[in-house]
């Protein structure tokens, strides 16, 4: 299925074309059809999927521009999550010039969120408790509203927002549509769409068990301005005869296909806006291993079928599990093994543990190769080159050249030394990539940081009044966060270390229920 056969206008069809997708994502293309005919709707999807999108289409097709009210509201569980939906819609809007989104969440100034209201919007995304706040205040007006979408649903009730999304979705319209985006289905959530939607579409993705003995699959945690590098190290260590990049868009295919050939690698790129001749030539060119690095689209790498592709990399985390599977898929045929490496970013971990429990499968944690990792292979790759010269002989004349060397009191070995040193040294990049240990092992489960703030159960504090201040300042999800220990005059809670800086920053001289507090890294021994 291709976006123009959901029968959507031509702005969307442009903003879509010019953020670089092909086509509909799998839950994508079940949930907007439904949307568009205004029915309710329940969609079971992860972060990741393309969930966004899903309700973003619809919405923007069926606000009216010329009505200067409120017509959809979106509730997130964070500031963080409202954010980039309200990123995200901004994007697909680019086209309809006339539509105005507004973002409402705490930690913002209300005034300023009270001046752009007055001025008309038609679509808000926003945070439970800020939206209930505007709402008591009279500046959010529900009458109008048409169309009611809680993201993440089940995120917003384990922290605690259920009172909090009944009573607004109790001051909109009967008559309004409702749509449920969640990750799970607890019977929480199955006690709301009973309530408040009137028959709805269940949209799930199915998605299929992967089995794939002959392929060892890798993750690395690195940083986004890192990838590249990475990308040239792994390539270096393993020299595979025949590799797959997969990106997310058609934009980044171009972009690294730029810069894999400015590093000297034989590469091309494969994505859906070539027409079919170059499509041609650029498998052509791979089939003969001319182009020794195929950097592709999904779309574009469907019906890949060459067996000697010795490793598939997921530049960019797959949009959803199936499209996992297929990538991987491309190597480790015929009976060949084959190597999978994927590259997390940050919160993207998380999506690589949906991956593991969908398809089944254990995905190693692969150490980022050092500078020191690269010159011994490359080393040994090259010695092995050379102990087959030896073995080949016909050495004659460059024995005599090396002899003129030595006459000048170099000795054969300080010859061999230098010569290997320029093959060595055109070749490997010095810029290295250190993993910052910003933290002492603070006692925390591996990947988080314990923290400790001075407040606990005398100042009648709930751990759900910790994650609730946490989530709602910082923007990280409530069920990134680990374990807590509260105690009577303090309390300990383990956040992802990628996380850990932020938290801090942001949470210190914060308030939790009234409480000023402080913050820091626990001691081991605390």
């Amino acid at each position: 299925m291709r976006f123009e056969d959901l029968n959507l206008s031509n702005e969307i069809l442009r903003a879509i074309a010019d953020m670089g997708f092909e086509e509909p994502s799998p839950i994508q293309a079940q949930a907007i059809p439904y949307i568009l005919k205004g029915e309710d709707v329940i969609g079971q999807a992860q972060t990741g999927t393309g969930k966004t999108a899903s309700f973003g289409i619809p919405i923007l097709e069926m606000v009216n521009p010329n009505e200067n009210s409120l017509q959809a509201l979106v509730l997130c569980p964070t500031r963080e999550l409202a954010i980039q939906v309200s990123e995200e819609l901004r994007k697909l809007s680019k086209y309809k010039h006339s539509v105005k989104i507004l973002p409402i969440y705490g930690g913002q100034p209300i005034e300023r969120q009270i001046k752009a209201l007055k001025k008309g919007i038609q679509i808000v995304i926003g945070t439970p408790g800020r939206v209930i706040d505007h709402i008591n205040r009279r500046t959010l007006k529900m009458e109008n509203v048409k169309m009611v979408i809680l993201d993440e649903a089940d995120e917003m009730l384990d922290m605690g927002f259920r009172e909090d999304i009944e009573s607004i979705l109790e001051k909109t319209s009967k008559e309004r549509q409702t749509i449920f985006f969640s990750a799970t289905m607890p019977k929480e959530i199955l006690d709301l769409t009973k309530k408040y939607q009137n028959n709805p579409q269940l949209v799930k993705v199915v998605r299929k068990e992967l089995t794939v003995p002959n392929i060892e699959q890798f993750y690395l945690e690195v940083k986004e301005k890192s990838k590249l590098e990475v990308l040239s190290r792994l390539i270096d260590m393993y020299n595979p005869k025949l590799s797959v990049v997969f990106c997310n868009t058609k934009k980044r295919v171009d972009e690294l296909v730029g810069n894999l050939q400015a590093r000297g690698y034989f590469a091309d790129g494969l994505h859906g806006d070539m027409k079919q001749a170059q499509r041609d030539n650029v498998m052509a060119k791979f089939r003969n291993v001319t182009v020794e690095i195929l950097v592709a689209t999904d779309v574009a790498a469907r019906g890949l079928d060459i067996d000697d592709v010795e490793a598939v990399f997921n530049y960019d985390m797959p949009q959803d599990e199936e499209y996992y599977v297929h990538r991987i898929g491309r190597t480790g045929r015929a009976g060949k093994t084959g190597r999978a490496f994927t590259f997390v970013v940050g919160r993207e971990i998380y999506k690589l543990k949906d991956i593991q429990r969908y398809t089944k499968t254990k995905v190693k944690l692969h150490q980022i190769p050092s500078i020191s990792d690269i010159e011994e292979i490359k080393t040994n790759l090259f010695l092995d080159k050379v102990r087959s010269v030896l073995e080949e002989g016909h050495l004659g004349k460059y024995i005599s050249w090396i002899e003129k060397l030595t006459e000048e009191e170099y000795t054969s070995l300080d010859v061999a030394a230098a010569l290997l040193k320029i093959s060595m040294g055109e070749s490997l990049n010095k810029e290295d990539i250190s993993i910052e240990e910003e933290f002492e092992d603070t006692g925390a489960e591996p990947g988080m940081v314990r923290l400790f703030i001075n407040v606990g159960k005398k100042q009648k504090i709930s751990a759900r009044d910790i994650v609730g201040t946490i989530a709602g300042e910082t923007g990280i999800a409530g069920k990134l966060i680990g374990a807590i220990d509260i105690y009577d005059k303090y309390t300990f809670v383990e956040v992802p270390r990628e996380h850990a800086k932020d938290v801090l920053t942001i949470m210190k001289n914060n308030k939790i229920k009234g409480n000023k507090i402080n913050i820091e890294p626990a001691n081991k021994k605390r």
